[in-house]
C-alpha cells in the first residue's frame, strides 16, 4: 500500500513538473519562435482595407516579401498601410532573449480556442519596444493576439486568423487596431488626414483599424536580397 502511495506521489511530482515547464513563458516563446523560423522567406498577396478618419480608402492590393532575418517589402500600385508590426516584429523581439523578460498572465479564451497570456517587458532603454503582450496557443503554438507598445507607432493590438499556412504560423487575416495620432502613415495620407480635423478627436475616433486578407502564399522558394533593395526615385 505504502509503495503504491509513493508511486503515485512520485507520478503527480513528474506530471506538475511538467505542466510547469510548459507554463513557463520562455518555452512558450521558444516554441512559438521556432514555428515562426520554419518560413525562411515568403511572398504573399494582401488586401488590405484601411479605416482612417475623414478618408474614404478604397481596398488595395499589394504584394508583401520578408526574408529572415530582417528583409521586408511591400510593393503596391497605390499607397499601402502595412504594419510591420505584425509581420517580422515579434519574431525579431523573440530572438534575442536578453532584450526582454517575460511573464505569464493567466489564459483567456479567444472565439474556441484557449490561450496563454504571456506579458513581455523590455530591458534595454534604448529598444523601440516598451511592453507587449501575447495571447498563444499553446497547442498550436501560434499567436491568437497580440499588443506591442513602441516608441515609434505608440500601441498597436493585432488579431489573428489562421488556415492554409498555420503549419508555419503565418496568418489569412490580420486586424491591427492602431492609434492614429501615434501611428506613422505616408505623408501624404497623414496631411489629408490633419487637414480635415485639428482638434477635439475623441479617443474613439483616435483608434483606427486596418484589415489585411492573405492568400496565394509562396514559402521558401530562396527570394534573393535584390528584391528588397530600394529602388532609386
Amino acid at each position: 500500500m505504502k509503495k503504491n502511495i509513493l508511486i503515485f506521489l512520485v507520478i503527480c511530482a513528474f506530471c506538475d513538473n511538467l505542466l510547469s515547464q510548459s507554463q513557463n513563458p520562455n518555452n512558450l516563446l521558444r516554441n512559438v519562435l521556432k514555428k515562426l523560423q520554419i518560413a525562411k522567406d515568403y511572398s504573399v498577396e494582401a488586401n488590405i482595407k484601411v479605416d482612417l478618419p475623414f478618408i474614404n480608402m478604397l481596398p488595395i492590393n499589394a504584394k508583401i516579401y520578408t526574408k529572415q532575418p530582417d528583409k521586408f517589402k511591400v510593393e503596391s500600385k497605390s499607397i499601402a498601410i502595412v504594419p510591420r508590426q505584425g509581420f517580422d516584429q515579434i519574431a525579431k523581439i523573440l530572438k534575442d532573449t536578453t532584450q526582454f523578460s517575460a511573464v505569464t498572465q493567466g489564459e483567456e479564451m479567444i472565439e474556441k480556442n484557449k490561450t496563454t497570456i504571456v506579458n513581455i517587458f523590455s530591458q534595454v532603454d534604448t529598444s523601440d519596444l516598451i511592453l507587449g503582450k501575447l495571447w498563444i496557443d499553446v497547442q498550436q503554438n501560434i499567436i491568437l493576439k497580440s499588443q506591442l507598445t513602441t516608441r515609434s507607432n505608440g500601441t498597436i493590438l493585432t488579431e489573428y486568423e489562421y488556415g492554409s499556412q498555420i503549419a508555419y504560423g503565418l496568418p489569412d487575416k490580420m486586424t491591427f487596431t492602431v492609434d492614429i495620432k501615434k501611428f506613422k502613415v505616408p505623408k501624404m495620407i497623414a496631411a489629408l488626414t490633419s487637414s480635415k480635423k485639428k482638434q477635439g478627436d475623441t479617443a474613439e475616433e483616435k483608434r483606427r483599424k486596418i484589415f489585411i486578407k492573405l492568400q496565394n502564399y509562396q514559402v521558401n522558394k530562396g527570394l534573393k536580397d535584390e528584391i528588397f533593395v530600394k529602388e532609386k526615385q
